[in-house]
């Protein structure tokens, strides 16, 4: 098992956020890790009928299979790595393993229409 799946595993068994987890998070995604920690904390992982966003803090960001629609997803990370991800990626993988995404039943293109 690679780093990435040990600490995703240890978090799928565990359900929350221990320090030992915590700190495999950071150790393999440093910086990206802890932000997509405190973005768990702060529910901001939305799901709607369409997408899984990530609320950032100047835009929303979609989440689809793994990837992201962030300018660090898409120049600074290579998607073939699992130790590469950014941290709107990284928050979905932990909010849904801690049951902390946010549920709406309604279409994400008919709430970005107010946004």
């Amino acid at each position: 098992m690679s780093e990435v799946e040990d600490w995703r595993e240890a978090l799928s068994v565990a359900g929350e956020l221990s320090g030992p987890i915590v700190d495999a998070i950071l150790s393999v995604h440093g910086d990206r890790g802890q932000r997509a920690i405190e973005a768990v904390s702060e529910e901001r992982v939305k799901q709607y009928r369409d997408f899984t966003v990530v609320v950032g803090h100047d835009d929303e960001y979609i989440i689809e299979d793994g990837g992201c629609t962030c300018k660090d997803a898409e120049y600074n990370l290579d998607s073939g790595d699992p130790t590469q991800r950014c941290w709107h990626a990284l928050a979905v993988d932990i909010a849904e393993r801690v049951d902390a995404v946010d549920h709406h039943d309604m279409w994400y293109s008919e709430v970005r229409e107010f946004l």
